[in-house]
């Protein structure tokens, strides 16, 4: 019966957009998740109406963003906004998140305590598919320079917006076709700031201080393909070695061989930076890494909230064969995701895993990612406006540089911007944060509102 109510509500809510749209920065927030911007990897799945309504939605909700600055819609759904400053000579600053969501998990949508796409406010929470990965992101941007416009702030530097449409797959029709247009208009940026870093509440180490993670570079990304092929036919008559077979053997030894641990540059500063706020012995361990790393990196690789940090990590994905449960297969094919710690390369990658599977029956492929951000410089420029943004949100807050272990749309303006951060100012505990791309995403109000007021300090900080 609550979710009966709840869909009927939210039914409601939308044939009132504009009383919701005036309630405030968590009602439209609420109203943007409404909208089922879903990206599919089938492509022909995705309804691009619902990004078009999606963009009207925000014209008419920030009419100042949209009627005072320039704007160009890119690639059909993408939203590349600049907010020209009055020192041409200053490089600009940009700022990006994306408008698409990921599916809902079929048969997971009674889980969730309200409706994915209802956009339900309650119990101080906003919540909903977005809600944290990524309108959040978009909104938060849009709501700091529409209440700057209004209080007549002239920035120094240009500032720009670009909001991709696809990053949940692949971003290459939005990032990659927003970044072709800076290109051809001979933008370059001081600096850029993306999605990715968050404050969190509960980290381990530090329980009863806030935590503000700024990531300074990402892991790489690299799917290799195995295919085994080999002898089929009549599952009476069936071969000594099967193709399954041969296959599963090669995958349980890459899963029982992962990469050694080791602490790369991005880690030890953001373990540097927390010691001084730690009790013994972790203080001694953090501060002394030429001593401790590799103690310190197998430690961490115990823990799965961790592990990430101090590895280029493997995760079996996909298995696909056969076509009748009586004939055996003469192919059977894995897919094998890494995610690929600052150091290492796709060709290091497949050479160890050609090592460990040792079996010319099973071909090893992999496309290519060529686009890998660099590491940011974490002692002053865009860190230090970034930092001193959060602290205005959350004074109590360390602040740290970090490794962000997935992988997000900055990889496609590597070459546009001198520093490449990931960071939006929303506060969540580490529950909460597994629930992007799953069950019950949400953000709580309080958290939303400061995120806001961490992305306007950026752009007058930024602006200078």
């Amino acid at each position: 019966m609550l979710r009966v109510l709840t869909a009927l509500t939210a039914a409601l809510l939308l044939g009132s957009t504009l009383s919701v749209a005036a309630a405030g920065p968590a009602e439209r927030l609420a109203e943007a998740i409404r909208f089922k911007t879903i990206s599919y990897q089938d492509r022909s799945q995705i309804d691009y109406r619902e990004f078009r309504r999606f963009h009207a939605y925000l014209r008419k909700t920030f009419p100042l963003v949209f009627s005072r600055l320039e704007v160009e819609v890119v690639n059909g759904y993408s939203l590349l906004i600049r907010w020209p400053g009055s020192d041409p000579d200053l490089e600009p600053i940009l700022f990006t998140a994306h408008m698409d969501v990921v599916p809902i998990e079929p048969g997971t949508e009674d889980d969730w305590e309200h409706p994915p796409f209802a956009g339900v406010v309650a119990d101080g929470r906003v919540y909903g598919r977005g809600s944290l990965d990524d309108k959040q992101g978009v909104l938060a941007n849009l709501e700091a320079a529409e209440s700057l416009l209004a209080q007549g702030f002239v920035p120094a530097r240009t500032l720009v917006f670009a909001f991709g449409h696809d990053e949940e797959i692949s971003g290459k029709d939005g990032a990659g076709k927003l970044a072709e247009r800076m290109r051809e208009k001979g933008w370059h940026f001081a600096w850029m700031v993306d999605e990715g870093g968050m404050v969190t509440s509960d980290n381990p180490l530090l329980p009863d201080r806030p935590v503000a993670i700024i990531n300074v570079t990402e892991k790489g990304y690299l799917t290799l393909t195995l295919v085994a092929t080999g002898e089929g036919g009549h599952s009476s008559r069936p071969p000594k070695i099967s193709t399954i077979g041969r296959l599963s053997a090669a995958l349980e030894r890459i899963e029982n061989n992962p990469f050694p641990t080791r602490i790369v540059g991005p880690v030890a500063a953001m373990l540097e930076t927390m010691a001084p706020h730690l009790e013994q012995p972790n203080r001694f361990f953090f501060d002394n890494l030429w001593l401790t790393g590799g103690l310190v990196a197998d430690r961490m690789s115990e823990d799965p909230t961790t592990n990430s940090f101090v590895r280029t990590t493997t995760a079996l994905t996909m298995f696909n064969s056969g076509v009748k449960e009586n004939v055996v297969p003469q192919r059977a094919e894995a897919k094998v995701n890494f995610r690929l710690l600052p150091g290492d390369t796709p060709e290091t990658v497949v050479d160890y895993i050609t090592g460990l599977v040792d079996d010319p029956e099973i071909a090893i492929s992999y496309d290519q990612w060529d686009q890998v951000p660099g590491v940011a410089d974490y002692t002053g420029g865009g860190f230090a406006v970034i930092s001193e943004a959060v602290r205005a949100a959350y004074p109590e807050a360390v602040i740290v540089p970090s490794l962000l272990v997935a992988t997000t749309d900055t990889r496609h303006y590597i070459d546009l911007a001198d520093d490449q951060y990931r960071f939006h100012g929303m506060l969540v505990s580490l529950s909460q944060a597994a629930s992007v791309h799953g069950t019950n995403e949400y953000i709580d109000i309080s958290s939303y509102e400061n995120t806001i007021e961490v992305a306007r300090q950026m752009m007058i900080l930024g602006a200078r």
